[in-house]
């Protein structure tokens, strides 16, 4: 992270305040006593975990979210401390012991798991803060309904010992950006019973959550005590049968820029990057752009992905390297430094990260996500 001028050879922009009108945009399709856990998993997908969580909460975020108890922890090291923080992919041998002594909500799936938190809750003598994941349909993590008793059983009697509180009961939609998919009415059902078991069976939750960015920006019906918003906030549409960005009324936070690194000209028949599976047709001018797949730049995109230098929008010519790729510039002769824009929010023409998703035939959350640590973060509207 720096807080230096952006460098020339490359740099992600992060634009916090964009970060914060996707919150506040989520924060208008929810119900005014739903509360709102913005996830800052994998990093904050790339765009950095901390700023953005310091501003999703600056713009009415009530909960964070992450994956593994690491990023949780670190987010507490970073002294957010004043806030409910839940992390839900723990694995055997996990630090339990130090999500109890920080007050994170920690995720349990399974017997093990309850197991290991009620452990650790007896060896720190501290209450665990709990939260049962169901299994409603997508096949990941989660207890299976058959299990559910047993789970809901042993967790009601790990609490009247007082070594957790069982805090939240939630699930999580597979299908949820495919409008009207069976599977998102057959799950809803199946979590309102398993909802229904658990609390006939004496546990009271603070928050009862499935909804993700899809069903947050689409489905009320799945918002129940809570959403958990995680690529909307950063401003990207969940997926294409829902809208664009701009339709769903979000602002994508990342601009992946870097400066063009060497300009010459070449003869017709010239091979360009790896296996010279591009050669240019006719004498023109070739463009060295400073990124590669080391940097998150993906391999896949080669001969298509888009850059912006100038007013013009170009291809990729040939292979991604590790450090490095080529453009074709027509002829053209940009100033070594020129920039060139890979992806952004799509004002000046740029291409956005749906576009380089598409070149690559992948997501926009795996784009933004890839970028590496090599690229420096410079964070505007601190």
């Amino acid at each position: 992270m720096t807080e230096t001028p952006p460098p020339r050879r490359a740099r992600a922009e992060i634009d916090l305040g964009a970060l914060r009108a996707n919150v506040r945009t989520l924060r208008a399709r929810v119900a005014p006593h739903v509360r709102i856990m913005a996830v800052v998993k994998a990093d904050a997908y790339g765009h950095g975990a901390v700023r953005c969580a310091r501003a999703a909460l600056e713009a009415g975020a009530d909960w964070l979210g992450t994956a593994t108890p690491h990023e949780a922890l670190a987010l507490r090291a970073a002294g957010i401390t004043d806030v409910p923080v839940m992390c839900w992919l723990w694995t055997p041998g996990d630090p339990w012991d130090r999500g109890i002594e920080a007050g994170l909500d920690m995720s349990v799936s399974g017997m093990w798991a309850l197991r290991e938190v009620v452990a650790a809750a007896r060896a720190t003598g501290k209450s665990a803060r709990v939260q049962l994941k169901a299994d409603t349909g997508l096949g990941r993590n989660g207890c299976q309904p058959a299990d559910w008793p047993e789970l809901v059983g042993e967790a009601l009697r790990a609490e009247a010992e007082g070594l957790l509180k069982v805090t939240g009961l939630w699930s999580h939609l597979a299908c949820a950006d495919e409008p009207h998919h069976p599977s998102i009415a057959a799950q809803l059902d199946v979590f309102r019973s398993m909802l229904d078991y658990a609390e006939k069976a004496g546990v009271e939750p603070e928050v009862r959550h499935i909804a993700n960015s899809p069903a947050t920006l689409t489905l009320p019906e799945a918002h129940f005590d809570l959403v958990r918003p995680g690529i909307a906030v950063y401003g990207i549409s969940p997926g294409p049968e829902l809208g664009t960005s701009a339709e769903l009324g979000l602002r994508p936070v990342m601009s992946l820029k870097a400066g063009v690194a060497l300009v010459k000209q070449v003869p017709a028949g010239h091979g360009v990057s790896y296996g010279h599976h591009y050669v240019t047709g006719t004498e023109t001018t070739l463009g060295l752009v400073p990124v590669g797949y080391a940097d998150g730049v993906p391999r896949h995109a080669s001969g298509r992905g888009p850059v912006l230098v100038g007013d013009t929008v170009r291809t990729i010519a040939g292979r991604v390297a590790m450090d490095q790729f080529v453009l074709d510039l027509g002829g053209e002769t940009p100033e070594p430094g020129t920039e060139a824009v890979l992806f952004g929010p799509g004002d000046r023409g740029e291409p956005t990260a749906e576009d380089w998703a598409v070149a690559a035939d992948t997501i926009a959350y795996e784009i933004v996500t890839r970028i590496g640590a090599r690229v420096p973060r410079v964070y505007l509207g601190e």
